[in-house]
């Protein structure tokens, strides 16, 4: 978790299914561009069979943190 290049933005129908994000990934999401409610890490979501079938999005654009 050192960027939000994977920031990804989940389906409002699958967001309740996915864990909560931690305090860190919140700190992270907050230097993401196009930041929405159910905007996410990629990296920190833990894909499991309960998320079978999930839908995300990528936001319009990116801010790569690392340069």
């Amino acid at each position: 978790m050192a960027c939000s290049t994977c920031h990804v933005i989940v389906e409002p129908a699958w967001f309740d299914r996915v864990p909560a994000a931690s305090e860190d990934e919140e700190d992270m999401l907050d230097l993401a561009y196009d930041l929405q409610k159910t905007s996410r890490l990629g990296c920190q979501m833990k894909l499991t069979d309960a998320l079978d079938g999930l839908v995300v999005r990528l936001p319009k654009d990116v801010r790569n943190m690392m340069g």
